[in-house]
């Protein structure tokens, strides 16, 4: 049943008239003479008396026009649904990142979509970048924003499933006790703090940031092992040994931590990407919040 042929017959039992919904509709009475007579067709029953002045419903007709105007009206909503998804006046985000990630650049993001699409629903998620990317290829999450220390997407992500676009570099540097001997220079070598005690995520370096160090020809004494970067940088703070950490942890760094860039030759830097899953329309809030993104990694 096409549902023009209900918005024709509501206007006419509105107005009891074929003429008068012709000129309401943009018909000519004829017109509307004829999707009536398709519709009684379509339905088997006569829905108006044709009268001398203007027509009248049938009971059939009576019958018709609540279960009409209903559908009619669910119609309309739905259309206004999905004009509210398109132009972000409704909808969701679900967005995922690794957790420096978390520390500034997606939350600023975040502050700035909010800003200017209120009313989309925002569910953010963190995780390690497998995680996200298992979370993405399940539907649990809409847009990742990842990291590999290799450049080349189709060595370090799945590029069939996922489309992997690159968003920033974040360097990694070293972050120095206050007062610490080296913490006045403008640029450091690994080798120069080849004696230090140091702060990582493991006691073996070679699955941390400071494989860097083995790669500078030494290896690293790990004398506190933690995970998270605020205790990092607090055991740091407390003069207890350097680490080495991301740029983008280091936006949110204590102030009484000394970050002191290394040499190019010693640094490792993290390539940060977004991920969507190939195939699949991109919805129209992960676009905008991708935008954001770009803007607040200064793209």
């Amino acid at each position: 049943m096409d549902m023009a042929w209900l918005d024709v017959f509501r206007t006419v039992a509105h107005l009891g008239s074929f003429t008068a919904a012709g000129e309401r509709l943009g018909f000519t009475q004829s017109a509307v003479s004829r999707q009536i007579a398709t519709l009684e067709a379509e339905l088997g029953a006569q829905l108006f008396d044709r009268l001398a002045r203007g027509v009248r419903l049938t009971e059939h007709g009576r019958t018709l026009l609540p279960h009409a105007e209903a559908l009619l009206e669910r119609l309309d909503t739905t259309r206004r649904d999905l004009v509210a998804l398109t132009e972000l006046g409704a909808g969701r985000l679900r967005v995922g990142a690794f957790d420096s990630a978390n520390a500034e650049l997606v939350p600023s993001a975040l502050a700035a979509f909010r800003a200017a699409h209120p009313r989309v629903e925002i569910a953010p998620t963190e995780g390690l970048t497998a995680h996200l990317l298992e979370r993405l290829a399940d539907g649990a999450i809409d847009l990742a924003v990842v990291a590999s220390y290799t450049r080349d997407a189709e060595a370090a992500y799945d590029t069939e499933q996922f489309d992997v676009r690159p968003l920033l570099d974040d360097p990694v540097l070293v972050a120095l006790p206050p007062g610490h001997r080296l913490a006045t220079r403008r640029r450091l070598r690994l080798a120069e703090l080849a004696d230090e005690p140091w702060i990582a995520a493991s006691r073996h370096p070679e699955s941390t940031l400071l494989a860097a160090c083995v790669r500078s020809g030494f290896q690293p004494r790990i004398e506190y092992a933690v995970g998270a970067w605020t205790a990092k940088l607090g055991l740091v703070a407390a003069g207890l040994g350097p680490t080495l950490i991301p740029s983008l942890a280091a936006r949110a760094a204590r102030p009484d931590v000394t970050l002191v860039p290394l040499h190019p030759d010693d640094t490792p830097v993290r390539h940060v990407c977004t991920a969507t899953r190939r195939g699949r329309r991109i919805a129209p809030a992960v676009a905008a919040f991708t935008g954001f993104l770009r803007a607040a990694a200064g793209n």
